[in-house]
């Protein structure tokens, strides 16, 4: 019989690269999508003949019930928030709502449906926040820095309650930064790798930073959602931290980027203190040690090739809107 999966946040980063992962694996996958005049489908397209849609939110509950009684699944993958640091300063109460509140309506949907359903939480390493030790690991305390960072700490902890509450096989992927050509024009690393490309094309001048000094372990969101699918084929449900365990500062993320097209980054590159943020996390490391050992899971995509890979799909890009735009006139 096929397997199900339910996956909140399809229309993302994350869940794009999912649904593609659990489609090759045979299952039959379900997106929850906000009933909106503007969702964004860019980045699914590919996969609207092969993925159903379930209208759906996190902000309501039997909304989410009656998307669980629909697909039927035999896991649950929720990836969806307000994901974003910087907004959730300026939205705090729906950074809330959506990013901790949003987990627990999600887990009481599998409560009261099946709570044989297995079910995902996407952390984030922004719960460690000022860093206590580095690397960070499962057993790190956490220090959230931002509105953002408390909402995925209640979460996380939310989905350790139902787990040791209900006897749900309910775990999180302590997920460090990860990125890919996909990712939204807001996040830092598209922002440069998007900028990089419409200056190699002429279409820009200048890239503006805030701080350059922070320090990211960054990987490739095609290899973390493969972490995410191997928690769920545990025999018991655990949280794992899943990361490169190496770091770069935003300054090395700029210079390869520039380096990729043959420019100096320095001629380019201004700072701008209105985008520094209100407190700022410095350096985040992660150990995927208990990744490596219990799920066999390892990076595949290194730093410099995921910075390259995105310059180049974003020169394409804007190539490609540039020749329809002119084919339109």
């Amino acid at each position: 019989m096929q397997k199900s999966a339910l996956i909140t946040g399809i229309t993302g980063q994350d869940g794009s690269y999912l649904a593609e992962f659990l489609l090759e694996k045979g299952y039959r996958v379900f997106g929850l999508v906000r009933r909106s005049s503007n969702v964004n489908l860019d980045r699914i397209t590919h996969l609207l003949d092969r993925i159903e849609l379930i209208p759906g939110d996190l902000l309501d509950e039997n909304s989410l019930i009656s998307a669980v009684k629909l697909a039927e699944p035999v896991e649950v993958y929720n990836l969806a928030s307000q994901s974003f640091v910087p907004t959730s300063w300026n939205q705090p109460v729906l950074t809330s709502e959506l990013t901790a509140l949003g987990v627990t309506r999600m887990l009481e949907a599998v409560r009261v449906v099946n709570p044989r359903i297995r079910f995902y939480q996407a952390s984030s390493s922004e719960m460690f926040g000022l860093v206590r030790e580095s690397p960070q690991n499962e057993n790190t305390q956490f220090y959230p820095r931002s509105p953002y960072g408390v909402a995925k700490l209640y979460g996380h902890w939310i989905t350790v309650n139902y787990r040791e509450s209900y006897n749900l096989f309910a775990c999180s992927g302590i997920l460090f930064n990860h990125e890919s050509p996909r990712r939204g024009l807001e996040f830092v690393t598209r922002k440069v790798s998007h900028s990089v490309a419409r200056i190699k094309l002429g279409l820009q001048h200048k890239l503006k930073m805030g701080s350059l000094d922070a320090e990211r372990d960054w990987g490739f969101a095609g290899d973390y959602v493969r972490a995410m699918w191997l928690m769920l084929q545990r025999d018991t449900p655990q949280d794992y931290v899943v990361a490169t365990g190496k770091t770069h500062s935003v300054r090395r993320l700029v210079e390869l980027a520039f380096d990729c097209v043959g420019l100096n980054w320095r001629d380019y590159v201004e700072t701008d203190p209105s985008l520094l943020r209100p407190a700022e996390v410095h350096h985040l490391r992660g150990d995927a040690s208990k990744a490596e050992r219990e799920l066999g899971w390892k990076p595949e995509v290194s730093f410099e090739q995921l910075i390259e890979m995105m310059v180049r799909e974003d020169i394409k890009l804007l190539q490609r809107n540039a020749a329809l735009a002119s084919a339109t006139m």
